[in-house]
């Protein structure tokens, strides 16, 4: 791989402030961010990338393009808590194991926000609707979960009735979960008032976003590192699968992106969510769905390794595939 791809996505300023986070941990600086501050930059981050997808989608409309890559990004979210399970299974219990399944299934939009962010700065194009296809990818692997509970868990009775008690409320966090409630409301409004509406809220949602993701980043990397010292808890094999799975992912992402023809720009970024693991939604829903599971186990495997990992070094590894491909 081109040593040029590392370098530049690294030497980007908001990767470097993730970095700066970790570091300032390390080093038992008492550097912090106060509260709410890091669920304002949340809120901003998710409003900015839904208004410009709605936008862009507003301008390309509903093709068979756009459909052809919502169905993958769909399949994918599928397709990956499954067969995780049944490799995670090796080594863990039936809770770990679905819970685990469960995060690497979904996706991290900070992380897609990063590979925009660096699609950007190559000047690659790609489509709007990858904000909504990244939206559809974030539930499917909850109700998955749910699922594999039902068919694999051995409850008794009085559980069952406890579970089944909780289906309402576990489907609610699935599907309207803040993250895609305001992604997919923001998406909504970007379509219906299209050039013009992005024009007006650009100078905040289009100028400031580099600046609101290196804050963002900053608090990531304090959070991070704090979550770097339960790795020891952990066995080599999960660290290992923290690596090596989001790899797989989205290799077989990049295979079906090229055999189904998709640009370059969609097939980086539906190889980059198939890769990402989700550390906010799935593991506030699998403390609700599935409590039995260990949360010291599937939250630092996805924000202490994956997300670092495919935010330094995953985000030009699989640009450089794709690149060489798609030439």
């Amino acid at each position: 791989m081109n040593l040029d791809l590392i370098i530049q996505n690294i030497l980007n300023p908001p990767i470097l402030f993730f970095f700066l986070g970790m570091l300032a941990v390390f080093l038992k600086s008492d550097l912090s961010i106060p509260q709410p501050l890091p669920k304002f930059f949340s809120l901003y981050l998710l409003i900015a990338i839904g208004l410009h997808g709605g936008y862009e989608l507003s301008k390309s409309g509903l093709t068979f393009d756009v459909i052809k890559a919502l169905l993958l990004a769909v399949f994918m979210a599928i397709l990956v808590p499954i067969y995780s399970f049944f490799i995670l299974k090796i080594k863990l219990d039936v809770h770990n194991a679905i819970a685990v399944a469960a995060t690497y299934g979904s996706i991290s939009a900070v992380t897609f926000i990063t590979g925009i962010t660096y699609l950007q700065s190559l000047g690659v194009e790609y489509g709007g609707y990858m904000v909504a296809a990244m939206t559809l990818m974030e539930s499917p692997a909850i109700i998955i979960a749910l699922v594999f509970v039902a068919i694999f868990s051995k409850k008794d009775g009085n559980h069952d009735e406890e579970k089944k008690a909780n289906w309402q409320e576990i489907l609610r966090e699935a599907f309207l979960n803040p993250s895609v409630f305001l992604l997919m409301g923001a998406l909504l409004i970007g379509m219906l008032t299209g050039e013009k509406g992005w024009t007006s809220m650009e100078p905040l949602f289009g100028a400031l976003f580099k600046g609101m993701l290196a804050f963002f980043l900053l608090d990531m990397g304090l959070v991070a590192a704090k979550r770097i010292y339960e790795l020891k808890k952990l066995g080599s094999f999960l660290i290992f699968f923290a690596i090596l799975m989001p790899i797989f992912n989205a290799s077989i992402a990049m295979m079906l992106a090229y055999f189904f023809g998709l640009s370059k720009g969609d097939a980086f970024l539906l190889a980059l969510l198939s890769g990402s693991a989700s550390y906010i939604a799935v593991p506030a829903a699998m403390r609700l769905s599935v409590p039995e599971a260990n949360p010291s186990i599937y939250l630092p495997l996805s924000l202490a390794i994956t997300f670092p990992f495919n935010i330094s070094l995953g985000i030009p590894l699989y640009y450089f595939v794709i690149n060489n491909l798609w030439s």
